[in-house]
């Protein structure tokens, strides 16, 4: 049987649990199915049941013990319920993945007040709703590792002004929970990808699906990031070996971000993608 072909040793999260919202599809599903294949049980979260389902018989084909539970993390009392009753049924959670969001693309002078609101919701309100509660609950008590998702923010993100303020607004709230929790042993850490050839890019049209295929061209490394290289980096700020590490937003976006534009890059694409998911899937738009 192929398995997750992780960096990390086989074992090394036996006896734990980590959630992962959004594991229905994405990174979140190859995070979920890599925690899996290093013996954590997993809990996936996200708003469709049918998804989770279709990830957690995956998971479970490749003997990984995972469980599901289907609520909208934008909604405060279906977050509080959806803890308590994951904690009761599993224990501790050891780790959470806050993976979930969502957004459009859109210049700012189209957007509404309802988009602009329901994508800060998607990306920063429902993750700061489920680290509170995970940390109310139990990681207060017990200790734990968050890890957030942003994006690449960092020169702004034209096109979609509404995403890149919630995700900065996430890199900043890392670093404020790193700081008010690490007394109680709960470490806080981001990553923030670029542009990786994932599900999620088959959800766009329009002009936004024609870029698509050219942006390989404005990332130095000449390629796209794959999900397993966002994955490593998750489990890795998970693990024992960043222990002291808390409080920062890791870039996986191949030096895109970097530089200017007054500067060539190189023609040759020397990078190889690191293709640990046995079950990855080239998005549609990639074909």
């Amino acid at each position: 049987m192929d398995r997750y072909h992780s960096v990390f040793r086989p074992g090394l999260l036996k006896g734990q649990v980590h959630w992962v919202t959004g594991g229905g599809s994405g990174i979140g599903r190859c995070v979920a199915h890599e925690l899996a294949a290093l013996g954590a049980t997993v809990v996936i979260s996200g708003r469709s049941q049918d998804k989770l389902d279709r990830v957690a018989e995956e998971i479970r084909a490749d003997g990984g013990s995972v469980h599901t539970t289907a609520f909208d993390i934008r909604d405060e009392e279906a977050v509080k319920a959806g803890v308590a009753a994951v904690l009761a049924a599993h224990g501790p959670v050891a780790g959470l993945v806050n993976n979930a969001g969502g957004q459009f693309p859109a210049p700012l002078m189209a957007i509404s007040k309802r988009g602009f609101e329901a994508v800060v919701a998607n990306n920063l309100t429902g993750g700061f709703l489920m680290m509170r509660e995970l940390f109310t609950q139990c990681m207060q008590q017990h200790g734990g590792a968050v890890v957030n998702m942003t994006a690449d923010f960092r020169n702004g993100m034209p096109g979609m002004g509404h995403s890149g303020a919630a995700r900065a607004g996430m890199s900043n709230l890392t670093m404020t929970a790193a700081f008010e929790w690490a007394h109680a042993g709960v470490r806080v850490n981001a990553v923030a990808p670029g542009w990786i050839a994932s599900s999620g890019m088959d959800t766009y049209g329009g002009a936004m699906k024609t870029l698509i295929p050219k942006l390989k061209q404005h990332v130095p490394l000449r390629r796209m990031g794959v999900e397993a290289e966002v994955s490593a980096a998750i489990v890795f700020l998970l693990s024992p070996a960043a222990a002291f590490i808390t409080g920062v937003t890791l870039q996986i976006d191949g030096a895109a971000s970097l530089g200017s534009a007054i500067f060539p890059l190189g023609s040759e694409a020397k990078s190889q993608p690191f293709d640990g998911f046995h079950r990855a899937v080239t998005p549609e738009v990639l074909k």
